[in-house]
């Protein structure tokens, strides 16, 4: 269900579980970080280490953040829009929440777009973060910061995706101004796309296909 965060109970049970054994390590991974900027924890719902999807997008939105209201929290139940329309999306290709886990590009909170040198910065914690998840299968990128991040990434890992055999999947992010276009075909089709791509993530995870196929946006 979405929005759930704005739910005070929801809420102080995610915080007071956000450091149980399958989340501890992401969210020591966040505190390290808080030291360079404001960094929202892994909501403890997400399969944590355990997780067989990591899903990127661009950088932290308001909601993630106490001091705006906000949950502290990367989440799909974050009272938002595009967590909202992550949360539909994931539920209508039939992912669990308990098989992901959720990051950005650029993962210090910025309240708008990162620069190059910015999501450069990204890449050491996206490394760590990858470590942590001896289960990895997808990764899938949402949008264009996504996109570019696992770009920069690659080339100082050039062989990551090779030897742990995971899965790259591009396609857009869930924002509204992602289907910003005057035709209406256009807008249908990222969104099909975006449909088709977590679908198609589905399918790894639930091994109804085989893995290491990369899906060009």
């Amino acid at each position: 269900m979405p929005r759930r965060m704005a739910n005070v109970e929801f809420r102080n049970y995610q915080w007071q579980h956000r450091f149980d054994d399958h989340i501890a390590p992401l969210n020591r991974l966040v505190d390290e970080l808080c030291n360079g900027g404001k960094v929202p924890y892994i909501a403890p719902i997400y399969g944590g280490i355990n997780s067989k999807m990591l899903s990127i997008l661009r950088d932290p939105g308001p909601k993630t953040q106490i001091e705006d209201n906000g949950s502290g929290f990367l989440c799909l139940e974050n009272d938002d829009a595009t967590a909202e329309k992550m949360c539909e999306l994931i539920a209508e290709a039939g992912i669990d929440v308990s098989e992901m886990v959720p990051w950005n590009a650029y993962p210090w909170y910025i309240n708008r777009a990162p620069n190059a040198a910015e999501i450069k910065t990204g890449i050491d914690p996206l490394k760590k973060l990858i470590d942590l998840l001896p289960n990895l299968r997808v990764v899938i990128l949402h949008g264009g910061a996504a996109h570019n991040c696992w770009k920069k990434f690659t080339r100082c890992f050039p062989n990551i995706a090779e030897e742990r055999g995971l899965s790259i999947i591009e396609t857009y992010h869930t924002s509204r101004q992602a289907f910003w276009h005057p035709d209406e075909e256009v807008r249908e089709a990222r969104r099909q796309h975006l449909r088709d791509s977590l679908r198609r993530a589905a399918s790894i995870l639930h091994e109804t296909e085989m893995p290491n196929h990369r899906q060009q946006r």
